[in-house]
């Protein structure tokens, strides 16, 4: 399989970057790791006269702190998202959902605004993002705005992004203390496979002022969202609202569990049926839901951070 011929522009800033992106609209895109753009035009699943490379621009892979946000440029590869102390203190979840995807080769080379950008279904790093209520930063020729993770994705491989926009960076707030997240997947064969399903669950539990005259401490707000198994990434409203205010306990989860999978929208392809999709979701999302969970009295105890 060639790659079909096309132009190739090194832009110096995102200015021109989305200057060019715009002024070549569907002929263009923009280059970041390439591991998937250039197998899918090998493949013909799009074509590209115009490849704008994002090497050159400054800035777009950084990784820091600023107020109560973490920001992670998206240019920044998944091993160095990964194996950042930063993004480890504050959402480590999101360190072990990125060792998922792919391979070291895979993960040194692949920016985590590709795993977003390329809005594939099975993408390991926006369920979990979406959980921990991600915001995505975007710029354009007609200036900046910033999107909650979940609107980013509109259908399989189509996104909110406009001709000559960018995703700049992801913006993860600081977790609540008394929180918890786990991130859970199925694929076929351990090493560089997609997953088949995924769930990506946070939990936060009640503060203890919060408790009044209860013994039992109570989930004071859940987000659960699943991976590879409907269009795009998808919040589970019914699962969540079942555990908003309850307090934790396995017949719960799996009670959430059979909801999630009730909710899920899978198909059935060469990776597995929709039936074995739901019951992995089921599976996947106790396990999520438990660790979840886990975490969060263990936060709790520690008086931190989730762990």
């Amino acid at each position: 399989m060639e790659i079909p011929e096309f132009v190739y522009h090194r832009p110096a800033t995102l200015a021109e970057a989305c200057e060019l992106g715009r002024n070549y609209g569907d002929e263009a895109r923009f280059l970041a790791g390439g591991t998937e753009l250039l197998v899918d035009l090998k493949q013909k699943r799009y074509s590209a006269g115009h490849m704008i490379s994002l090497r050159d621009i400054p800035d777009l892979g950084l990784i820091s702190l600023e107020g109560e946000s973490l920001r992670i440029g998206a240019m920044a590869t998944l091993e160095e998202v990964a194996a950042s102390d930063v993004v480890k203190r504050i959402f480590p979840t999101l360190c072990e959902a990125v060792l998922t995807i792919g391979s070291v080769q895979i993960r040194n080379q692949a920016p985590i605004g590709g795993n977003f950008c390329g809005a594939v279904p099975c993408a390991d790093a926006p369920p979990i993002c979406i959980a921990g209520e991600a915001l995505l930063r975007i710029t354009g020729v007609d200036g900046e705005r910033t999107l909650p993770a979940e609107e980013f994705f509109i259908a399989p491989r189509a996104s909110a992004l406009q001709p000559g926009e960018l995703l700049v960076e992801i913006l993860i707030p600081f977790q609540p203390q008394n929180s918890g997240a786990s991130y859970q997947r199925f694929s076929l064969r351990h090493g560089s496979s997609l997953a088949v399903a995924s769930v990506a669950a946070r939990i936060i539990l009640e503060k203890e002022e919060e408790k009044k005259n209860r013994k039992d401490k109570r989930i004071a707000d859940a987000r659960v969202v699943l991976g590879a198994v409907a269009p795009t990434p998808l919040p589970t409203l019914d699962c969540m609202g079942l555990l908003a205010g309850q307090p934790p306990s396995e017949q719960l989860f799996q009670h959430a569990a059979k909801t999630a999978a009730a909710e899920a929208k899978p198909i059935t392809d060469i990776r597995g049926s929709e039936d074995f999709r739901r019951s992995l979701v089921e599976v996947l999302t106790f396990r999520a839901l438990r660790e979840a969970a886990a975490r969060a009295e263990g936060a709790e105890r520690a008086g931190g951070a989730p762990v």
